[in-house]
């Protein structure tokens, strides 16, 4: 494991702390697959830390354990010191597919968190308008969402999670299935709402500039059963030119070291398939 694992956030400073853990399934075949073995990770409060590793090594799973969706079979799960025993509303999450409500329009998707944690309709919609405006979505209060493009329908999303004010926020691939200029407004996007809100943000991508243009840290996993090989500390300036980043020498080092790490394991898991 690399040096900067060593040097990051000790448990008991941790928004999130995974010592030890292990996470088993059982086939229906009957045999047992191990997804995580020995895992240990933490991230410290307002922190950015991205995951990477080859398909299928255990990234979506880590964030299910976090969210308390999953126990361990082995080892502990934190949250600011205190085992996850259920869903945390501290926690937010962000999905690959849109987890917004298609017979709701924007205003009333937004404003649904608070709704449910029982605001009034009034101030939960104007809380709604507010981060509306903030994911430049003003005009489209009344649309539903088959009426937004994929982009604007993550800014609903990112307005969803964010308005509930989480402490922790989990994104599994949130950004994947869009264009790459659709994505790279999204991250700026993204940077913008962390910038101000400094929730700690795990994120997990199989876009290795990515997580380089977006995290403090980036973990790289091996193949299955997944560990934590190295953690990478990106001592790259915030804030930070999303277009035009991928082009800093420092960033090109940092790519190719992080590279040569994951090509590693996705070799691994390639023989293993």
């Amino acid at each position: 494991m690399s040096a900067a694992l060593a040097s990051g956030p000790m448990a008991g400073d941790s928004a999130v702390a995974l010592d030890g853990v292990a996470r088993r399934f059982v086939t229906p075949a009957g045999d047992v697959l191990s997804a995580l073995e020995d895992f240990d990770l933490s991230i410290a409060p307002g922190e950015f830390c991205a995951i990477v590793g080859p398909t299928g090594c255990g990234k979506s799973t880590t964030l299910g354990l976090i969210a308390g969706l999953a126990r361990p079979q082995a080892g502990s799960v934190r949250v600011f010191g205190a085992p996850v025993s259920g869903v945390d509303r501290r926690v937010g999450f962000v999905f690959q597919q849109d987890a917004v409500f298609p017979w709701r329009d924007v205003l009333a998707n937004v404003s649904a968190g608070p709704r449910f944690r029982g605001v009034g309709r009034s101030r939960a919609e104007e809380e709604a308008r507010d981060w509306i405006d903030r994911v430049h979505l003003r005009g489209f209060e009344k649309s539903l969402p088959h009426q937004l493009s994929g982009g604007m329908r993550k800014r609903v999303a990112l307005a969803q999670t964010f308005i509930n004010k989480p402490e922790i926020l989990l994104m599994d691939e949130p950004f994947s299935a869009l264009d790459v200029q659709t994505r790279e407004l999204m991250q700026e996007e993204l940077l913008q709402l962390w910038s101000a809100n400094r929730a700690a943000v795990l994120f997990v991508t199989h876009d290795l500039d990515e997580a380089i243009l977006l995290a403090d840290r980036v973990a790289v996993l091996t193949s299955r059963p997944a560990r934590v090989k190295s953690v990478h500390a990106i001592d790259l300036p915030r804030p930070r030119a999303i277009a035009t980043l991928r082009y800093d020498p420092r960033f090109i080092e940092i790519a190719r070291l992080i590279a040569e790490d994951l090509r590693a394991e996705v070799l691994k898991a390639r023989a293993a398939h």
